[in-house]
């Protein structure tokens, strides 16, 4: 279900149901967790991408698995959305840049999916998001944390309560997609072979602070940079970089 590679420091972490459109299975979740693991802990591996195989990235729930839910009692309801919950955290806190390269239909928790990745490339003809719970009477709960982050309340509420399927071109234009392409897993991967030449140090704190400003004051948020722009200053990349940039300066 999980095909997993890496590519010049980059894990290609592939979706491979292209029969079942890439949607979301109990068992496809877990060895996303597992490979996500593996990527965290391979010092080789300092960029991340998310794609899917065939036509569509991942069309949410599995079909089949959604008719076993129907039988579900609530202990596990919970259990299963809280193993989904999971992997949406361990990519959204994931240390080292995570890039979706979209290259069909991201639907439900499929869209969810690519929303909690910190940049997302979707293919200018083929790519569509859309958040489509509502339609069939559930409701985008956990994604829904992921998307006001990503595009805003006022968005939000469209996007959640209408349920509708838009192309890349609009997904762009409202910033939930970061860029076009035809090509977007080879556009991901040279993205990422720019990002790898960055600080891994400086580019997981950076993550850091993204994430844990946004629910703070302004006046704790600007504490909270100061010791981390403290702790900064103390790496051995910090002090590396400066003294390559100094010696640039001088020549």
């Amino acid at each position: 279900m999980i095909k997993y590679e890496i590519k010049n420091e980059t894990g290609i972490l592939t979706l491979n149901r292209p029969e079942k459109r890439n949607a979301l299975h109990p068992d496809l979740v877990k060895q996303m967790k597992s490979k996500l693991k593996e990527a965290e802990k391979d010092e080789l591996v300092r960029v991340l991408i998310i794609t899917g195989e065939g036509k569509a990235f991942c069309t949410g729930a599995d079909l089949e698995y959604l008719n076993e839910m129907r039988n579900y009692s609530s202990l596990e309801n919970e259990k299963d959305s809280r193993e989904l919950a999971e992997l949406f955290l361990m990519i959204y806190n994931f240390p080292k840049p995570v890039i979706a390269a979209v290259n069909g239909a991201a639907i439900a928790g499929g869209c969810g999916l690519a929303s909690v990745c910190d940049i997302i490339v979707a293919d200018e003809l083929n790519a569509k998001f859309g958040y489509s719970e509502v339609k069939i009477g559930f409701i985008p709960a956990i994604v829904s944390t992921f998307l006001i982050r990503r595009v805003g309340e006022g968005l939000a509420k469209q996007l959640l309560l209408s349920g509708e399927i838009i192309e890349a071109k609009r997904a762009y234009e409202i910033g939930f997609v970061n860029y076009l392409n035809f090509k977007p897993l080879e556009f991901a991967l040279d993205i990422a072979s720019k990002l790898k030449n960055n600080s891994q140090h400086s580019m997981v704190m950076t993550k850091e602070i993204i994430r844990n400003v946004s629910g703070l004051s302004v006046d704790d948020s600007v504490g909270y940079c100061i010791g981390l722009n403290t702790i900064s200053r103390t790496t051995d990349d910090f002090k590396k970089g400066l003294n390559n940039f100094l010696s640039k300066e001088k020549d």
